[in-house]
């Protein structure tokens, strides 16, 4: 199979550099001199300077030779979501695009399906997501990923494309679920990242993850997501990954600011985007608009924009009355808050 890959950061490459070991697959980078290094040196420096580049993998900085490479066969949109809809304008009626693009736009709040329909991308399209580290699918090192998308042949094509021994790769058509899973579990690592350094034990980390994964599913049915889905690869899955795993950027931006620093410095620090960052804001203005309860998400908003300290917010949701469990899951299954 052709498949072009429109993105050279760390999960991009990651996935390009699997692929190729099977199909034909071109590489596309923004930066024409990022390009020629990757295409000259055959390994990803910035991002994953440890995983060499396979020796068919196509590098290139033209767009349209990327586009063209992937005509027929998969395209796979691999920006972070900031430039999702810059690209998704661009390929008109290709068919056959999924998007590894995790996170509710800034400004607009929306969801990578949304933003596919806003730009009137004409072909099937979907979206590839799971528990994965980018350097550890580079390494071919074990990984489920979901691909999700109302058209079945679409998810099927994901499956040949990528599916092999280190990676299995599902289907689902719920399309919602699985990019409000990706999308809001980027929030809740910053929230247990910043309990974690604030050392309060692994009870709470916990607790946080599971009431964590309640206002997942209570947004995404809100959305108009199946519940089940939360209980998946793009749910619980990642949301587990991400929240303990220490190649986790959100996690590191919750773990630097309960050590004291500013966002701003956390993010310096990193040196790569934390999608949880500007995703957070989107997410709680989408769930007060749907009468979502979503309080760890809120303190993240808190401590992130400055009005708490990670301690304090903590603080806040302790301090919250207690009620039952189950309340929440019967709110969740119904649409309910």
């Amino acid at each position: 199979m052709k498949i072009a890959i429109l993105g050279a950061g760390a999960w991009g490459t990651a996935v390009a550099v699997s692929a190729a070991a099977r199909h034909d697959v071109c590489l596309w980078a923004r930066d024409a001199r990022q390009a020629a290094a990757l295409a000259r040196e055959r390994c990803n420096r910035r991002y994953l300077g440890a995983v060499a580049l396979p020796p068919a993998l196509h590098v290139t900085a033209d767009r349209a030779a990327a586009l063209a490479h992937g005509a027929g066969g998969l395209t796979v949109v691999a920006t972070p979501m900031s430039g999702l809809r810059e690209t998704l304008a661009t390929l008109g009626d290709a068919r056959g695009v999924i998007w590894l693009s995790k996170g509710f736009e800034a400004g607009t709040g929306a969801l990578g399906h949304e933003i596919a329909r806003e730009v009137r991308l004409q072909g099937p399209c979907g979206m590839l997501s799971g528990p994965s580290f980018a350097l550890e699918v580079a390494r071919g090192q074990p990984t489920a990923l979901v691909a999700a998308s109302e058209d079945a042949a679409l998810a099927a094509l994901a499956v040949q494309a990528l599916h092999c021994d280190a990676m299995r790769v599902y289907t689902s058509s719920d399309v919602i679920g699985v990019e409000v899973g990706a999308a809001v579990k980027n929030v809740l690592a910053i929230a247990v990242g910043a309990l974690d350094g604030l050392q309060l034990g692994l009870n709470a980390r916990a607790a946080l993850i599971t009431r964590g994964l309640a206002e997942i599913t209570r947004l995404g049915v809100a959305l108009g997501a199946r519940a089940e889905t939360f209980m998946g690869l793009s749910g619980l899955g990642d949301l587990v990954l991400t929240a303990t795993g220490d190649l986790s950027r959100n996690r590191r931006v919750g773990l630097a600011l309960a050590a004291g620093r500013t966002l701003a410095q956390a993010l310096g620090e990193l040196g790569h985007v934390a999608e949880g960052v500007p995703t957070a804001p989107m997410v709680l203005a989408r769930a007060r608009a749907l009468g979502v309860e979503m309080p760890i998400t809120r303190c993240v908003v808190d401590a992130l924009e400055g009005r708490v300290g990670v301690a304090q917010a903590v603080q806040q949701l302790m301090a919250r009355d207690a009620r039952a469990e189950d309340e929440g899951r019967e709110r969740a299954a119904t649409g309910e808050d």
